[in-house]
Formats: structure tokens, C-alpha cells, sequence
């Protein structure tokens, strides 16, 4: 594969973002290696929280929310997906897929050795993350789940078939168009800056197009198989599951309530529904999804 690498100085000065990069290389299945960016905060010695963000954000969408998780003692890891943020880019669409991120990102994990995991995931980090959790189960104490889903062939709605089949054609994703929809707050000009940082052309978008080309919602998805098969070990996952998602959020709609009926650690939690927050909650309620994150904690 040809990896892109965004240069460094496109990450300096962002607004309402100071945190020290972090670095682990994994191989492709090919032999190509890769980098991958975390910010890691708070005592290392501490259980970590693994935050794992969705397509086309990374981990600047959880700069309000670090600093909370860390003054309360608990140390914070925030994970860029391949293709997104500070982590290496493979530059053609062709190599991405769904297998390949779950590939990478299991890497990742192991690689990192990390263990007493409470992880929060939103968007492609919980389809990603629920996948590890399913294959690494011993690794995670907790999870909180938020505007998410592990599709297996079916949701495949209106706006879903006209959007993969934008995306399937596209060689840039609209991130100034689709951001601010996506969210209740209303976004600065240096954040939306900030959002597009890692992306100095359309030469690096190869991964956030991808996405949606890879949303296992239709039948014949080669992502179906490998999600039918993490479901098989999610049913059986009795550790503490959370659901927080936004009312207002159309993509992951009804995904909580499926959780909340097949996962065993779900039953009796305090799943809860932000009416005023949108796809990008982290951005709408972070310090009510801190508040939430910690009660969990602390609970179970």
C-alpha cells in the first residue's frame, strides 16, 4: 500500500486542543506498517478509559471531554482510527475494508497490551470497538456505547442508499458540508479548522470516503459475516454495557434499544437519551456524557 502521512505542523496551534501525541506502529496483513496516533492522559498506572471516535472526526472530538475523565483519576486514551486524524493514511480507497480496520485496530489493542478496559465508542469507534470487545472480551471491565451500531445486512434506509452511493463515486468527503448538521453546537470557524487539519488534500480522504461504502446495512455487505459472528459473542457478554445516545441523532436511531435487548450486561443499566444532542454528542452534551461515564464507573 502508499501510506500518507499528515505532516505535523497541520496539528499545531488547534483551538481547544493541547495534548502530546502518542505513536504505535501495526503491520498489515501485506507487510506494510502502519501508524497509529493516541493521546494518552492522566496516571498511567490507572485502568484506561478508551475513547474511540466515528468517521470523519478524530481525537480532537473528545478535547472537552479528556481533561473531566482525567481530573477524576482515571487515565484516557483516545485512539485515531486508520485513515482519520494524526494516524497514517493508506492512500486508495481499495484498501480499505472492514476486515482491515478490525485488523488494524485489534493490532492496536494487543499491541498496546491494554487491559481493565472501560471503553466508550460513537459512530465507526463502535462498530470498531464493539467488534474488539467481541474478540477480546477479558480486555474490557465495562462499555458505554453511544450512537453506534454493529449492523448485519439490514437498516439500509433512503438517505443511506443515496449517501453510499455519493461516496462510492466521491474522491472528498464533504467534512464542511456534513460536520455542522451532524451536531447542536454551533461549530467555531478554528474547530471546523481543526476537523479538517488532517487532510491537507483530497489525497488523504481515502479512508473517511470509504466509510460509508463499508456500513454493513445491505445483505450482500462483505462486512455482514464478521459482524453476524461478533454478535455471537456480544449475546453471550454479561460485563456492564451502557447505551448513551442523542434523540436527535438520525444514523444510529433504535440501535440502543437492539443492544439493550441482546447484550446481557445491558439489562438494568442506566441507558439514557440526551433530547437535545445530535450524531457528534460529544460535542453537544460532553460534560453530561462525563457525568455519566464516571457514575458507571463508579457503579460498577
Amino acid at each position: 500500500m502508499e501510506v500518507l502521512r499528515t505532516p505535523d505542523e497541520r496539528f499545531a496551534r488547534l483551538e481547544g486542543y493541547d495534548f502530546a501525541p502518542h505513536y504505535h506502529n501495526v503491520r498489515d496483513e501485506d507487510g506494510t506498517a502502519l501508524r497509529i496516533h493516541y493521546v494518552d492522559e492522566g496516571p498511567r498506572d490507572a485502568a484506561p478509559i478508551l475513547l474511540m471516535h466515528g468517521n470523519p472526526t478524530w481525537a480532537y472530538l473528545y478535547r472537552k471531554m479528556i481533561p473531566v475523565l482525567t481530573a477524576a483519576g482515571h487515565r484516557v486514551i483516545a485512539v485515531d482510527l486508520v485513515g482519520c486524524g494524526r494516524s497514517d493514511k493508506p492512500a486508495a480507497k481499495a484498501d480499505y475494508t472492514l476486515a482491515r480496520h478490525y485488523d488494524w485496530m485489534s493490532k492496536w489493542l494487543t499491541g498496546m497490551d491494554l487491559k481493565d478496559i472501560t471503553l466508550f465508542c460513537q459512530d465507526w469507534g463502535g462498530t470498531i470497538g464493539l467488534y474488539l470487545v467481541s474478540k477480546y472480551p477479558e480486555r474490557f471491565a465495562r462499555v458505554i456505547a453511544s450512537n453506534t451500531g454493529l449492523p448485519t445486512g439490514e437498516g439500509e434506509s433512503e438517505f443511506m442508499k443515496m449517501w453510499v452511493g455519493m461516496m462510492r463515486a466521491a474522491t472528498r468527503f464533504p467534512l464542511a458540508e456534513m460536520l455542522p448538521p451532524g451536531m447542536v453546537h454551533e461549530i467555531t470557524a478554528g474547530e471546523l479548522a481543526a476537523y479538517i487539519a488532517p487532510f491537507p488534500s483530497d489525497a488523504y480522504m481515502a479512508g473517511i470516503v470509504s466509510f460509508p461504502l463499508l456500513i454493513a446495512v445491505q445483505p450482500d455487505n462483505p462486512g455482514v459475516p464478521l459482524n453476524r459472528e461478533a454478535w455471537k459473542n456480544l449475546e453471550r457478554f454479561d460485563k456492564p454495557f451502557l447505551t448513551l445516545f442523542g434523540a436527535l441523532d438520525p444514523v444510529a436511531k433504535g440501535a440502543d434499544k437492539a443492544m439493550q435487548k441482546r447484550i446481557p450486561g445491558a439489562k438494568g443499566q442506566p441507558h439514557h437519551v440526551f433530547p437535545q444532542a445530535h450524531h457528534f454528542i460529544q460535542e453537544d452534551v460532553p460534560a453530561e456524557l462525563c457525568e455519566h461515564i464516571l457514575r458507571f464507573i463508579a457503579a460498577t
